[in-house]
Parts: structure tokens; C-alpha cells; sequence
């Protein structure tokens, strides 16, 4: 019998699509992936920002996972916007003993500057999720505030990095994107190895959602079984199509959404 591979998505909503449960579900649906959902938050925005968030009863959190997890089978697991110390929680408790693939992405502030998650959860994130995280996506911002860092170049990414390994995660995915210059440069950093992700800066308000799609698209492809670096190398090909099909399109009159959707025959090849 065939099936779909899977990824469960654990994640916030996004009124107006370009980022959360909704960029998630678009980016695995563009890479041939099942996307499963559990609801963490629902949020009133637009691409100018975020008017309020609702976060949804921990219980029921927890039920969808158990839910999802009692009937299909999943292949990789991405955790975004978890809202509260509550949440957060219940999310450690069910998927603690899960043996599969987690992609955290410790979504911390929005790009508009709204607080996302509660200072409280930080430390069940840490202690809890940080050790059974298979790679963790920080941006520099939310970087900063984890490691008590200031990020000012790429050296300090590195040195960011090796901080939080320190704190238990297994391997970091530093992004760069938020640094000054004509390059967007991530560095992957495990205990034994690293890896630098170099890509020409492309000159658009289109970035809503980055974050959220680039973590989704590593989940989908070891959702695939792609192993981790090269999940990695393609998810960042694929974030910076989707950046650059969608950076002269018209979408709100703030932070507009990537092409999540664009063409894959246009794909243009990324040299390492």
C-alpha cells in the first residue's frame, strides 16, 4: 500500500498566509509532502503586523499531536510558534519519545516586532525540546536572545552557534539573512562539522514568512529522506527561489509572502 510522506507541523496561524501553519502547508505541499497540523495560536495579521494573538488551550494542543501521531505515519516533525510555558509543555510531554526527525524554529518575534512567544517558555524550550531537536533554526534575532550574544558579523554567528550547542541542541542552522551586506549567509553547525550557505541578497519587501518556510522545507525533505546537510543545501535552494519568484509581486502594503508555489522549471541552481 502506498503513502504520502508525512510531516506534522506544530505551529500558529497566519490570517493572512504568508507565514505560520499556512506558509508551512504551502511549502510542503510545493515539495510533494503531506502536511498534518497541530494549532498552537491563532493570530490576527496582516503583512504590516500583528494585531493579536489567541493561543489555543494546551489540552487541545496536545490532542491533535496525539491524534495525528495515533493514525498516520510521520516522518519528520516541525515545531514553530509555540506561544507559552503551557504549550510548550504539552507539546515536550507527547513528543518526547517520538524517534523521528524534529525541526525547531524557536519563533520568537515577528519580522513587524511583535513578541510571540512568552518569556516563561523559553526555558521549557531549552531544557525540553533543545535535546530531542534533530537542528534548530534560529535568526539572529532569536539567537541573540537565547545566548545573551550580540550578533554583529559572521564570526559571532559561529560563536553563536557553538553557544547553543553547549545548551543541548544537536545542530544549529544559523540564519544570517538579517546582517549587512550583498550576501545572505547561514552556517550550519553540528558538533563535527559545518556548513556555509551563501546566496546573493535579494533587494525585496517580500519576506514574511522566511523562517517559517525555510524550517518546513528541511522538515519535508527529511520527511523524503534526504539526510540532514542535504535536506539542509535544498531547503535553502528552494527558500531562495520562492524569495526571488515573489519579489516583484504586489502582496499587502507591508512584508509581502514568498512564491512558495513558483515554477520549479525555473529553479535557478545555487553553486556552494
Amino acid at each position: 500500500m502506498k503513502r504520502y510522506p508525512t510531516t506534522l507541523i506544530i505551529a500558529g496561524s497566519d490570517s493572512c498566509g504568508g507565514a505560520g501553519i499556512q506558509a508551512d502547508i504551502k511549502t510542503c505541499a510545493a515539495l510533494g509532502v503531506y502536511a498534518a497540523t497541530a494549532i498552537t495560536a491563532v493570530t490576527a495579521q496582516n503583512t504590516q503586523g500583528v494585531r493579536a494573538i489567541q493561543p489555543i488551550d494546551s489540552t487541545i494542543v496536545r490532542q491533535q499531536i496525539e491524534a495525528v501521531l495515533e493514525d498516520f505515519t510521520v516522518d519528520s516533525i516541525k515545531i514553530g510558534m509555540l506561544c507559552n510555558a503551557s504549550i510548550a509543555q504539552a507539546v515536550a510531554d507527547v513528543i518526547s519519545h517520538c524517534h523521528i526527525p524534529i525541526i525547531l524554529d524557536p519563533v520568537m518575534v515577528s519580522t513587524s516586532g511583535c513578541t510571540l512567544l512568552e518569556k516563561s517558555a523559553i526555558d521549557i524550550i531549552v531544557e525540553k525540546l533543545f535535546p530531542i531537536a534533530e537542528i534548530v533554526t534560529p535568526n539572529i534575532n532569536e539567537a541573540c536572545l537565547l545566548t545573551n550574544c550580540d550578533i554583529q558579523d559572521l564570526s559571532q554567528i559561529v560563536i553563536a552557534a557553538q553557544h547553543l550547542l553547549g545548551r543541548g541542541c544537536n545542530a544549529v542552522l544559523m540564519k544570517g539573512g538579517h546582517l549587512p551586506g550583498s550576501m545572505a549567509t547561514d552556517y550550519l553547525v553540528m558538533p563535527d562539522r559545518q556548513e556555509c550557505f551563501s546566496y546573493p541578497f535579494i533587494d525585496t519587501r517580500n519576506t514574511h514568512g522566511t523562517g517559517c518556510t525555510l524550517s518546513s522545507a528541511i522538515a519535508a525533505y527529511r520527511a523524503l529522506g534526504y539526510p540532514l546537510v542535504e535536506a539542509t543545501k535544498r531547503a535553502k535552494d528552494y527558500l531562495h527561489n520562492a524569495i526571488l519568484h515573489g519579489a516583484d509581486v504586489q502582496c499587502g502594503g507591508g512584508h509581502g509572502s514568498l512564491n512558495h508555489t513558483y515554477n520549479p522549471q525555473s529553479l535557478i541552481p545555487i553553486e556552494y
